[in-house]
């Protein structure tokens, strides 16, 4: 499935949604759900691919893998996070959206806590 099958699934889902929304708006929230997970679980594939080919390119370059996988770590939790509100805001639940935002938000600060430590641990040492 490449883009332009991703886009027709999404959009002949959308257009089956609007015929039934109004006689059957809980099968319409959960054909809704359901085109989103696929769509999701269909690109798992293509990140993995992306997360090996990092891999191998900062193995590479010597580069430190703590740093690297700190680095997907906080992009993953960026586009759960995303993903979670974006279904609760499709769901008219905006309260429970702004929290898994604001949940997301805070993972990423624990998680990049070590870097920050390390960065600042730098910086104080150049200075005399």
């Amino acid at each position: 499935m490449q883009i332009s099958q991703v886009v027709g699934l999404g959009v002949m889902t959308t257009i089956i949604i609007v015929f039934i929304r109004e006689s059957r708006p809980e099968i319409a929230r959960l054909l809704s759900l359901v085109a989103g997970v696929v769509i999701v679980l269909y690109l798992i594939h293509y990140l993995s691919m992306i997360i090996e080919l990092i891999f191998s390119m900062a193995k590479e370059a010597g580069m430190d893998s703590v740093y690297l996988t700190t680095l997907l770590r906080v992009i993953g939790i960026a586009y759960l996070a995303e993903f979670g509100s974006q279904i609760c805001r499709d769901a008219d639940e905006k309260n429970i959206a702004f929290k898994i935002e604001f949940a997301g938000k805070v993972m990423i600060l624990v998680i990049a806590i070590p870097i920050l430590v390390s960065v600042m641990e730098r910086i104080i040492g150049f200075i005399p």
